[in-house]
């Protein structure tokens, strides 16, 4: 047999194989069940073991398609996932907002059901490359859906699902991006052992071996990664005060008084427990994003109130507030130092740095009308601060982000390096339910095991309460309800691997996700040189 007759037997083979993913009918409800088992790994269903189950059914169903249908494919994992994961946000703002946002999430996944379908032949011919392969295009995709449009939004990052894993000790050597890899490359060794028979050689066994070894590692590795920074052991005593309101929804605005005469209230009983030896004196009390919608720098009677409860418990109160200006029309989302005796301290004052498009400010606002009038909801624009929100309270050195900021990476990292012993989220949960509060509290424990901090969490209706190091919540409140925690809690100030390395293993992960994209591409066309010949 010539060379010419060797290559066109081989031909037909690889066209075969280039083509034998699943059938449609069976790739359709694999990829929809696929979304379902990720949406059941995170809070408040809490079953993580099912993220690398999704991540598996995903690659199987988009394996050696087109790229059309790898997209597609993609789309409907995206949207069972995220639909119902932000049912949250059409509670009080109707359904348009929530069928947006679900879809425009759902379209990164797309992305990645297209991206998987075109490293098919990068897995055909190293059958083992399915788990980093797998690992580098999850990290890819969020990366691009945490930052764009308009600043991205993070929500259902794969590790944000592992808050009671094993896999979440991962974060302490490369924050959130190195989570998802993990998890993603779970769901690869997984494809690993599913995907075709094996040869009669090696057998189903050694390779079924191989994949449990694998999954093995990745949860013992994590489960004796170590937690903590190191480098304090001093403790300060920290209160959180949960005022509530009177009533959950949009309108919780318009009961600003109301609030604001909660958290008062409640920090000035707090301070009769006090002073009645119930409890020991805090030395900080945490109230919530949006404790103050009344600018107490200029109402006279709101500063009045919270002064009054900062003198009655004897302790900074860092309070969050809704601030006037700079500009007409313009507003800022707060967390101010409120001292007793003095009042408040300019000088240690975090702007919120993320606005949430669409709901705190309006881009394209003109725009945006025409698609939805609800936009004028938002009747002043907040305004972004500039400065990461590192707060000396004197006792200690907070790092202070408010509501959506825990989930953006960068935003929590920088205000451990300059210098945050502790990190607060402030949050307002009053417009959504307990789902999206838990949700949030899951990111939070990340952020713990991420910087070797212990955090806490201030809700005006709940879920509040402290996170150790190694992420276990304690004193957690419920939801829609009056509470006030108390708890002592060991300050650090060293610096994890995570903190240390900062972007870096984001950046490299998706420098190897564009080089197996490339090496795809390579195989490619080889592949359709090979059959043209």
């Amino acid at each position: 047999m010539t060379t010419l007759d060797r290559d066109e037997t081989r031909a037909p083979v690889v066209v075969r194989a280039a083509s034998a993913g699943l059938p449609l009918r069976v790739a359709v409800p694999v990829a929809v069940a696929a979304g379902v088992a990720l949406l059941l790994a995170f809070p408040p269903y809490g079953w993580w073991p099912l993220a690398p189950v999704g991540v598996a059914g995903l690659a199987v169903a988009a394996h050696r398609r087109r790229l059309r249908a790898g997209a597609g494919l993609g789309f409907l994992t995206g949207v069972a996932l995220f639909a119902p994961l932000l049912a949250w946000t059409n509670l009080h703002t109707g359904l348009l907002p929530w069928v947006l946002l679900s879809l425009l999430q759902a379209g990164y996944l797309a992305l990645l059901g297209a991206a998987t379908a075109w490293v098919s032949p990068v897995v055909d011919r190293w059958r083992w490359a399915w788990p980093p392969v797998t690992g580098v295009l999850w990290v890819g995709q969020e990366a691009l859906r945490d930052r764009t449009p308009f600043g991205g939004f993070p929500w259902g990052r794969l590790a944000f699902s592992q808050d009671e894993s094993p896999l979440l000790r991962w974060a302490w050597l490369g924050g959130a991006p190195l989570v998802t890899g993990v998890v993603a490359v779970a769901g690869g060794l997984l494809v690993v052992g599913w995907w075709r028979r094996w040869s009669a050689p090696e057998g189903v066994w050694r390779p079924l071996a191989g994949v449990a070894a694998g999954l093995l590692v990745l949860v013992g590795v994590g489960s004796a990664v170590p937690t903590g920074a190191g480098g304090g052991g001093r403790s300060v005593r920290v209160a959180i005060v949960q005022g509530n309101v009177p009533r959950l929804g949009l309108d919780f605005n318009a009961q600003r008084q109301a609030v604001l005469n909660n958290h008062v209230d409640t920090t000035v009983e707090l301070a009769g427990r006090v002073g009645a030896g119930e409890v020991p004196r805090p030395d900080l009390v945490v109230w919530p994003e949006n404790s103050s919608d009344i600018d107490p720098l200029r109402s006279a009677a709101a500063g009045a109130r919270i002064s009054e409860a900062a003198d009655a418990i004897g302790a900074p109160i860092l309070v969050g507030a809704v601030l006037s200006g700079p500009g007409a029309g313009e507003v800022r989302n707060a967390g101010i130092l409120w001292r007793p005796g003095t009042g408040p301290d300019l000088t240690q004052m975090y702007t919120k740095r993320h606005p949430v498009p669409f709901a705190e400010y309006v881009p394209m606002r003109s725009l945006a009308r025409m698609v939805s009038s609800q936009v004028d909801r938002v009747r002043a624009d907040f305004v972004a601060g500039v400065a990461p929100g590192v707060v000396d309270a004197g006792a200690v050195v907070l790092g202070d982000v408010i509501c959506f900021e825990v989930a953006y990476d960068g935003l929590v990292r920088e205000t451990v390096d300059g210098g945050a012993q502790l990190l607060v989220v402030q949050t307002n949960n009053a417009t959504f339910d307990v789902a999206e509060a838990r949700q949030q509290l899951a990111m939070v424990r990340l952020r713990a095991v991420e910087h070797g901090r212990a955090a806490l969490m201030a809700s005006t209706v709940g879920v509040s309460g402290f996170v150790a190091p190694d992420g276990r919540v304690s004193d957690a409140t419920g939801f829609n309800t009056r509470a006030v925690v108390v708890r002592q809690v060991t300050l650090s100030a060293g610096r994890t691997p995570a903190t240390r390395a900062g972007g870096w293993p984001e950046s490299a992960l998706v420098g190897l996700a564009v080089a197996v994209l490339a090496v795809a591409g390579v195989l490619r066309r080889r592949r359709e040189v090979t059959v043209a010949g």
